[in-house]
């Protein structure tokens, strides 16, 4: 019995070096994608192409930091929202260095939801140098994304 508790604790002690040298090397990497990403924006490289999550505590700077944004206004449980997830995100990817994506849960942050009445979703607005320019609301096809931005660009 002894035995068998002491190749217990040899077994679990394995597993814990095991987990501990993954967590290791799971640091560094991300430590070397972090410092990455530093010298590519330090570089001019570094052109965000995907959507950027925002808060009630973020939403503002971030408007204003980038010339053109496009915040989506959704919640999880909203099907139409799941609907333009993926066009938000091939746009993102598709005029990445033109204009900045950004998400934001309706349902986490009512403070903006409440300043700018969002009353249904999706709703995106649209950011032209920190002031809203425009608004579209519900599920629409990409091109007519695609156009909304034109006008702007």
């Amino acid at each position: 019995m002894e035995e068998e508790r002491e190749m217990d604790r040899g077994i679990a002690n394995g597993v814990d070096l095991e987990i501990e040298r993954l967590k290791e090397r799971k640091m560094r990497e991300m430590e070397e994608e972090i410092k990455a990403t530093k010298v590519g924006r330090e570089e001019g490289k570094g052109t965000i192409d995907h959507p950027l999550t925002m808060d009630d505590n973020s939403f503002v700077k971030m408007v204003q930091k980038y010339p053109l944004v496009v915040v989506d206004c959704w919640a999880p449980w909203c099907g139409p929202c799941k609907m333009v997830a993926p066009i938000i995100d091939e746009l993102s990817k598709e005029y990445a260095g033109r204009v900045v994506f950004g998400k934001l849960n309706v349902d986490e942050n009512p403070k903006i939801a409440s300043e700018f009445a969002i009353m249904a979703i999706p709703t995106l607005f649209i950011f032209k140098n920190g002031e809203p320019v425009d608004v579209i609301q519900g599920a629409l096809p990409k091109p007519y994304f695609e156009a909304k931005l034109k006008e702007w660009l």
